[in-house]
């Protein structure tokens, strides 16, 4: 009996083992925006307690009360109905609810990541004269690219920021769906191609953190991490030298190189950006002989570019850019790959073909609008084409 004592003690404990190696970053943040939101997930969770407690009590205490062997509880089998006790089961959920919504809805506005922020912390405005730090983020395959503009240098799965000053994202990837989140300082934040995405934050504790994607990306994507460094004005001025002192040139070529898919790249350093390259990744037209998203767009708003715009069709092609290069993903099929499709289409006896499922098509008709391809071009590469001035 003993035994079975100390066994049941030593169950007991192993949970706190357990939780010795997490990390509750989420719940102890070091910035702002993430400590809000540690507030918000802690009300919720108090809130819905106050009525999953006393239910999973009263639960165990009926079974208790009321079990076979008790013969002192009332037993009353006509009985149906209490006003009272309806009150309190349907009263006590619903302001609950209401509370719980109110307080959501409120933080959801507050907490807007497209919002400016309005303080530094619970205590302190943002000064009049404060000047945010602008970063621009490129989540690639599979590293993050950091491009400071305002400094003219970029970095590699290495972000640092002044502690106390506001911190404006920009967001975009290369080329497939990445989230960005950085716990201690504020939520994730999706990064897509072809779109720019926004974050406010601050962080207001110096030390080292842990960035991440939190979205799945591929193969190298458990190693797509980075570090945050929050450090006081000496620290950063003196880290925005070292980049620039080791740092080399990010210019379209270099960047060509980059994008390609790689897996546990380290830090590296550019002393100098292309001023136009984060633009050029965001309209998808860093390689040269692509036409940017905004010129695309400039010509659909225009009415379209008409029998002009099929010498366009190789400027508007972009998910096979690697794949003359053998570089091809594990997944990919046609036609961006010219690998062969994983099922046949079916044929049908009047001629017509379903290419995809419930898609019918006739022989000789392309199911593809090119138009809709992912589009991209260097603006500097090639002049912008005939009909994008076309005012019919």
């Amino acid at each position: 009996m003993l035994k079975l004592v100390k066994f049941s003690r030593l169950l007991s404990v192993l949970p706190l083992l357990f939780l010795a190696g997490c990390n509750m970053v989420v719940m102890a943040p070091s910035g702002d925006i993430a400590a809000q939101q540690r507030d918000l997930i802690v009300i919720s969770t108090v809130l819905m307690l106050l009525i999953i407690i006393p239910v999973i009590f009263l639960t165990l205490f009926f079974a208790w009360r009321y079990r076979h062997s008790n013969t002192a509880a009332t037993y009353a089998p006509e009985w149906h109905h209490s006003t009272r006790l309806e009150i309190v089961i349907w009263a006590a959920p619903l302001a609950i609810i209401i509370a719980l919504g109110a307080v959501t809805w409120i933080s959801t506005h507050k907490l807007d990541p497209y919002r400016p922020l309005d303080r530094l912390d619970a205590e302190r405005a943002i000064p009049a004269d404060a000047k945010p730090l602008i970063v621009e983020v490129v989540a690639l395959d599979w590293k993050w690219l950091f491009f400071y503009p305002e400094l003219g240098i970029a970095t590699v799965n290495e972000l640092a920021a002044p502690v106390d000053m506001p911190i404006n994202f920009k967001i975009t990837a290369s080329s497939v769906m990445n989230s960005f989140y950085i716990p201690a300082l504020a939520g994730q934040i999706y990064a897509m191609p072809g779109m720019e995405t926004k974050l406010h934050a601050v962080i207001n504790r110096q030390g080292e953190y842990e960035g991440f994607s939190a979205n799945y990306s591929g193969s190298g994507f458990s190693h797509m991490r980075f570090k945050f460094h929050g450090l006081d004005q000496a620290g950063f001025d003196a880290w925005v030298a070292q980049v620039k002192q080791q740092g080399t040139m990010l210019n379209r070529d270099a960047y060509l190189k980059l994008e390609k898919p790689s897996e546990k790249e380290p830090v590296r350093y550019y002393a100098g950006a292309d001023g136009d390259l984060y633009n050029a990744i965001l309209n998808m037209c860093a390689a040269p002989g692509k036409m940017c998203m905004n010129e695309m767009m400039h010509i659909d708003m225009m009415g379209g570019g008409g029998k002009e715009s099929a010498e366009n069709r190789e400027k508007l092609q972009y998910d096979n850019r690697h794949a003359d290069e053998g570089i091809v993903a594990p997944a990919a099929t046609v036609p961006a790959t010219g690998a062969p499709a994983r099922s046949e289409p079916a044929e049908r006896t009047d001629g017509m073909q379903y290419d995809m499922p419930g898609m019918p098509s006739t022989p000789g008709m392309d199911m593809q609008h090119e138009g809709h391809s992912m589009p991209g071009t260097d603006s500097g590469a090639d002049a912008a084409p005939a009909q994008l001035n076309n005012n019919n």
